[in-house]
């Protein structure tokens, strides 16, 4: 439509110079020819919304051509885009006026180019700005249609999935809860009424009651493994599937991790720097899943093709890199938590929260154009959990001190 505008304008112009060559009006014609072009450029600065600006715009324009028409008839058909002008910025009623208002000017001029009077002229304007009309009406409606029935489809999708997201964690709970009380609860109960049993005799049959609370001792071994294995079953999936060693478990984790997140345009490299050494399972688990948000911010914000996981044991503490070389971003100031929420959703600040609950910081290198690089240092044999392994025993004192097993409860 805009090109079919300035197309029209120019014929215009041109159809009245070659026809009235030189005469007074000729000057004031070109003038205002500039001005209804410059006008119409000015148009999609505006927003496409109906706005007071938006208005006084359309009835500069309509004025500038009406203008344009008393004085050269010829600019008559410059009022078809015109038409879908006013349908696209006023309301129905509004435009369907105004279009009306047009098709008149139009049809007016029409016979003042003409001989005599030419019912071709006096009714085909009309036709064509009805016909012309009612496709963009048609074309209106059925996009707000199609508009209603996306919102319709989206909003059913969200609910459809919150639904299964509670379903899911539901089932989840009804599962741990059969679980706990088939094993851990039982246990409890049938320790309890051994180690009343055994308070009862303890004096009158010493033997009797040494042998009711070895056997709460070895329920309570076997209720020591069922709550293992219920750990065991809430960790990460490719934690639990890396292997029984704790060195080595995080480094296989995110190797698989990289695999896995690899392809439909991202590819994802792994790299271990420094001597692995064993971290306690909350560190590991909070190293994978920091890992897992990073790449899922790569690949929802950077539009990179390369992302680079980086395992880095040095002698104090484990280092997890993060880069991409996509688009970038500018990063909030230190400590500017709502500029970080404000610039990557929810990311960063649980990303930040994972790595102080560990004793750990958070590095983020960016600039537009550039690409990213995160950074998560997790200090071994410091912070709230140093010196505990995975049970949460207190780990031996030997020549290092506390914490010379760098056990990464940090």
């Amino acid at each position: 439509m805009h090109t079919a505008f300035f197309l029209l304008l120019a014929a215009s112009l041109s159809r009245f110079l070659l026809r009235h060559p030189g005469e007074p009006r000729t000057p004031w014609i070109i003038a205002l020819s500039a001005v209804l072009a410059l006008l119409y450029v000015l148009g999609p600065a505006l927003g496409a919304t109906p706005n007071p600006r938006r208005l006084l715009w359309l009835g500069a324009v309509v004025g500038v051509w009406v203008v344009l028409v008393v004085l050269a008839p010829s600019y008559a058909w410059c009022a078809v885009p015109l038409f879908y002008t006013g349908l696209r910025t006023l309301p129905t009623r509004a435009a369907l006026a105004l279009v009306a208002v047009l098709t008149a000017l139009v049809v007016a001029a029409q016979l003042r180019l003409a001989d005599g009077f030419d019912p071709n002229l006096a009714f085909a304007p009309p036709a064509v700005a009805a016909v012309a009309t009612a496709v963009f009406v048609h074309m209106q409606r059925q996009t707000a249609r199609q508009r209603a029935l996306i919102d319709d489809l989206l909003r059913t999708r969200r609910e459809l999935a919150a639904t299964e997201r509670r379903e899911g964690t539901l089932a989840e709970r009804q599962r741990l809860s059969m679980e706990i009380h088939d094993t851990l609860a039982q246990g409890l109960s049938s320790q309890r009424m051994l180690l009343q049993a055994a308070d009862r005799v303890w004096d009158t049959d010493a033997a009797a009651a040494r042998a009711h609370v070895r056997t709460a001792g070895s329920i309570a071994d076997r209720g020591l493994a069922e709550a293992r294995r219920l750990v065991h079953d809430l960790a990460p999936v490719d934690l639990a599937e890396a292997g029984p060693d704790p060195a080595y478990a995080l480094p296989a984790a995110l190797r698989t991790l990289a695999g896995r997140e690899s392809g439909a345009g991202l590819t994802v490299r792994f790299h271990a720097e420094g001597t692995p050494v064993p971290l306690a399972g909350r560190a590991r688990s909070a190293l994978l899943r920091i890992a897992q948000g990073a790449l899922a911010n790569v690949r929802e914000h950077a539009g990179a093709a390369t992302a680079a996981l980086t395992l880095t044991y040095l002698d104090d503490q484990v280092v997890l890199d993060v880069a991409d070389d996509g688009r970038g971003f500018a990063p909030p100031a230190p400590g500017g938590t709502r500029g970080a929420r404000s610039a990557r959703g929810h990311g960063l600040p649980a990303i930040r929260a994972r790595a102080a609950q560990l004793g750990g910081t958070l590095t983020v290198e960016s600039a537009p154009g550039e690409g990213t690089v995160l950074s998560v240092a997790i200090p071994l044999g410091a912070g709230p959990y140093a010196g505990l392994d995975d049970e949460g025993r207190e780990g031996p004192k030997g020549p290092e001190g506390r914490h010379g097993r760098h056990d990464g409860r940090g």
